[in-house]
């Protein structure tokens, strides 16, 4: 498996996450907060409310991260001098040489 691979895999991770989180929260504020029954419960509604920003700010994060290594693996896949694109060979003009015709068979006089 290649390195890109991996990141592939680990950036569709990262976006299944950062979508569940963000769809948690309530946009006025609420989300999961507003479910748990005020602050009566251990963490409270503040402490709910930080921890999805800060994990949507931290999973945002981890996603560019990603997203630029892996365009930095890419690219140094491809410099790579076994996977060029135009093989240098092709870039040599032919070589054309001139043929002189044949000379037709003579026919053997009669």
């Amino acid at each position: 498996m290649s390195t890109f691979s991996i990141f592939l895999v680990l950036i569709t991770i990262v976006c299944f996450l950062l979508i569940i989180v963000i769809m948690v929260q309530n946009p006025k504020g609420g989300g999961l907060s507003s479910s748990l029954g005020g602050s009566t419960q251990m963490g409270g509604v503040q402490k709910t409310t930080d921890f999805l920003d800060k994990s949507t700010w931290t999973l945002a994060a981890i996603l560019i991260l990603l997203i630029l290594l892996s365009s930095l693996s890419f690219s140094g896949s491809m410099s790579d001098s076994n996977s060029k694109i135009i093989d240098e060979k092709e870039n040599v003009a032919p070589k054309t040489t001139t043929k002189t015709p044949a000379k037709p068979a003579e026919t053997p006089k009669k």
